[in-house]
């Protein structure tokens, strides 16, 4: 059962991607500011405060036990605690996001949560003259009573 569950994210997340790639914008496809969409912003501004700041906890709380994070210099972790430890090691201190203006789209995904697609960059305090270039994400937001908690990001470079 848990496969099929997946699968139908992914094939909404793809449905979502191609509506907001090719179509004109409809009904399940609006960029328009909405109490979801400001829920979202307000959740990644949250999720990064914590990343640039190395608040762990924060974090923590906003990762689901049930994670898929594709990375696509990195791979696939499916941990949450190995994700965390990784955050910790590699990033705190040493890597900050920044969001493009603007770039947030975000769609619901009835019975479900959310999906947000966006530009960010990232900058390593390691490498100051590195130039950063905008990567995508895309985030799959799952709501369970009131608490929101990520479950699914791909992150491209």
């Amino acid at each position: 059962m848990k496969s099929k569950t997946n699968f139908s994210v992914i094939g909404s997340v793809i449905a979502i991607m191609l509506c907001t790639s090719f179509a004109a914008p409809s009904k399940t496809c609006t960029t328009e500011p909405t109490d979801l969409y400001h829920t979202i912003v307000e959740l990644d501004r949250m999720f990064f405060e914590a990343y640039n700041t190395c608040d762990l906890e924060t974090q923590a709380k906003l990762i689901s036990e049930d994670l898929e994070f594709y990375h696509d210099q990195g791979g696939l972790t499916t941990s949450k605690k190995d994700l965390l430890v990784a955050l910790k090691e590699n990033i705190c201190g040493k890597v900050k996001r920044e969001l493009v203006a603007g770039s947030i789209e975000v769609s619901e995904i009835p019975g479900y949560g959310a999906v947000q697609m966006g530009l960010h960059k990232f900058y390593n305090n390691q490498e100051p003259d590195a130039i950063s270039n905008p990567g995508r994400f895309v985030t799959l937001w799952k709501k369970t009573d009131d608490t929101w908690q990520m479950t699914r990001i791909i992150s491209l470079h």
